[in-house]
């Protein structure tokens, strides 16, 4: 019986470090941390092109929508639409800040154009 009580609280233990590593891993929670402290991170499933990339910035949300096409060699990302959660959150953003985030999902998706939705269309125009 003790060995069986000692066997469960081995167990138990096991099951909690593995629950912590988990969670201390898990992007979502990375992004969630780096939007608090307005640092820059990139979430993304690269390998589902049908889910949309978050990218957090100076505070701000953005996500993009990746659109599959052909390229001269393979099929791949050929377009991409980028938009912020909230539009009150801009306040403060420069031109070079777009930019940076432009040239960041470039590094990930090089042969893609970046578009942007309203209203930072009209202010990177």
């Amino acid at each position: 019986m003790m060995w069986l009580l000692r066997l469960l609280l081995l167990a138990i233990i096991i099951f909690l470090i593995y629950t912590a590593v988990k969670y201390l891993l898990n992007p979502k929670r990375k992004l969630e941390l780096a939007h608090e402290q307005k640092r820059y991170y990139f979430y993304d499933d690269e390998t589902n092109v049908h889910k949309n990339f978050l990218v957090t910035y100076k505070g701000v949300l953005f996500e993009g929508e990746k659109y599959l096409g052909t390229t001269a060699a393979s099929f791949d990302v050929v377009s991409i639409f980028v938009w912020p959660h909230k539009v009150t959150a801009l306040k403060g953003l420069v031109k070079e800040d777009f930019l940076f985030i432009e040239k960041k999902i470039s590094e990930q998706y090089p042969s893609a154009k970046i578009d942007w939705k309203s209203p930072v269309k009209e202010f990177m125009q």
